[in-house]
């Protein structure tokens, strides 16, 4: 499971098992949460969590929607188009 990227004591990974559609996790803090990119324009939708507040996934949900293109290719890299 690749980090795809780190910030604010997150990181964001790609299992490289995972299903469609293109999907990241963010970890830590003691929180969890997977969110269905909508690639190739997002923006991002969260599918789940666990133990963030709802203020602090918005911040995550914007952080993602500003890194699309680098978490589709990264996505495209390890999945292929299909």
């Amino acid at each position: 499971m690749p980090t795809i990227l780190k910030f604010q004591g997150l990181r964001a990974v790609i299992y490289l098992n995972d299903q469609r559609p293109a999907q990241i996790h963010v970890m830590g803090q003691g929180g969890e949460a997977r969110f269905a990119l909508r690639c190739p324009d997002g923006p991002p939708e969260l599918c789940e969590h666990h133990f963030f507040t709802h203020a602090r996934l918005n911040r995550i949900a914007e952080l993602l929607a500003d890194q699309m293109p680098r978490l589709c290719a990264d996505w495209r890299t390890l999945h292929g188009r299909h």
